[in-house]
């Protein structure tokens, strides 16, 4: 005799009892086929009686596309960058310098606007600031500790102009952070409200970033030239070896056409990373956030960190400097901003909101860089506190589970049990 519990549906005069899917408004008809698929994935994996080896057949699923396309944006990365760099050099500084704001981080870029296509607004959010903040904690940190170690007797200096600038642009991005997370707590009463003036202060302050980096563009190749054609003739006297003229490699037009093929493989993986991110999350126990702030950073940024890194070795801490700030400002005021325009132009709502944890995490990585170059010297103590802050930050996003702050975006809420 049926339980009492049991749903009954008459159809075409059978009584039949109403399944749980049925009960749910769900029927094999509606039930997507991934989720099928998952059921009877996890139904095989689940006669393995070996533990370690039904976990390792279970990440073998379409986590391992989404570690395959992050490995293999690796090489990528540095061949779009000597792309860039080849072309420079037929092109003069000035081109050569907006083509490289424009292809330095075409990994970030490309990633962004995939994730912007299918909605998924707080990957771009996570992944950006991910880049920011491992550019000045990471990146900036193992350089200035890999540097003092290997340089330990010798008094490490750098020019603090450039560094200036640099974690001036920062602050300025940081306000345009700040500003519209305020409206959170100032405008509670209407919710509308608030969300229509987040985003219309958000765009309006995406037009003033993407004008103040334009501003350091000009700063940088024409009216203030010298202060980094300084550091380049610096790093060629400390060095022992004769350094000559770059000449090119390749041709510009063979450089141009390798470049875009290079840059749409880039973007077919990157389209597999944000596709199989939340699967990867799943599979590994690791939040969204987790993944986007740490984790794709590390390996978009990967050749900027390697040289950084030597530079850094080699007492060449300008170049050092360089590379790990201009890349942070280049994220945070010409990518950012960028990502918001476009999502404004395709429709989609994208804001400079990025909630509480997020932007403290950022304020306080670029206050406590600025605070580790504002004497013009380092030494391998500094470059651990910067290490440690960055440990300190993954940590806080490894254990985090909260919900992303954008709706619709289709990714598990539920909290991590410690």
């Amino acid at each position: 005799m049926a339980s009492a519990s049991e749903e009954w549906l008459l159809e075409n005069g059978n009584i039949k009892v109403l399944s749980k899917e049925m009960r749910n408004g769900r029927t094999a008809h509606n039930v997507s086929s991934s989720s099928l698929r998952k059921k009877s994935d996890r139904a095989l994996l689940a006669g393995i009686r070996v533990g370690f080896l039904r976990r390792f057949l279970g990440n073998l699923q379409e986590p391992w596309v989404f570690a395959l396309s992050c490995l293999g944006l690796i090489p990528l990365a540095e061949r779009v960058s000597f792309l860039t760099e080849q072309i420079a050099l037929y092109t003069g500084p000035t081109v050569g310098g907006l083509l490289n704001a424009t292809c330095g981080n075409v990994t970030e870029l490309v990633i962004a606007i995939f994730a912007l296509i299918q909605n998924k607004v707080g990957v771009v959010k996570y992944s950006l600031l991910g880049s920011v903040l491992s550019n000045l904690l990471l990146v900036l940190g193992s350089s200035l500790f890999c540097g003092g170690i290997a340089n330990i007797s010798k008094e490490q200096k750098f020019e603090r102009k450039q560094a200036d600038v640099n974690s001036l642009l920062l602050l300025l991005g940081l306000i345009c952070h700040v500003l519209p997370l305020m409206f959170k707590f100032t405008g509670k009463s209407d919710p509308e409200l608030t969300a229509f003036a987040t985003l219309a202060l958000s765009r309006a302050s995406s037009i003033i970033m993407l004008i103040a980096y334009f501003g350091y563009l000009i700063f940088q190749l024409f009216t203030h030239r010298q202060l980094f054609q300084e550091q380049q003739e610096e790093g060629v006297v400390e060095s022992d070896e004769v350094e000559t003229d770059e000449t090119p490699v390749i041709g510009i037009y063979s450089a141009l056409i390798w470049l875009v093929l290079m840059t749409g493989i880039v973007a077919l993986l990157s389209e597999y990373v944000v596709a199989t991110i939340e699967a990867a999350s799943d599979s590994w126990g690791l939040s969204v956030g987790f993944i986007s702030v740490i984790l794709l950073p590390i390996v978009g940024n990967a050749v900027e960190h390697a040289g950084a890194i030597i530079f850094a070795f080699r007492n060449k801490l300008d170049i050092t400097l360089g590379v790990a700030l201009g890349s942070a400002t280049q994220i945070a005021m010409f990518v950012v901003p960028l990502s918001v325009i476009i999502s404004w132009i395709i429709g989609v709502k994208m804001d400079l909101d990025l909630s509480l944890i997020e932007t403290i995490s950022l304020g306080l990585s670029i206050l406590i860089t600025s605070l580790a170059l504002q004497d013009g010297s380092s030494h391998y103590m500094k470059g651990l506190v910067l290490l440690l802050c960055y440990f300190v930050i993954g940590a806080c996003f490894f254990v985090s589970w909260a919900p992303l702050n954008t709706p619709n975006l289709g990714f598990s809420s539920e909290m991590v049990r410690l």
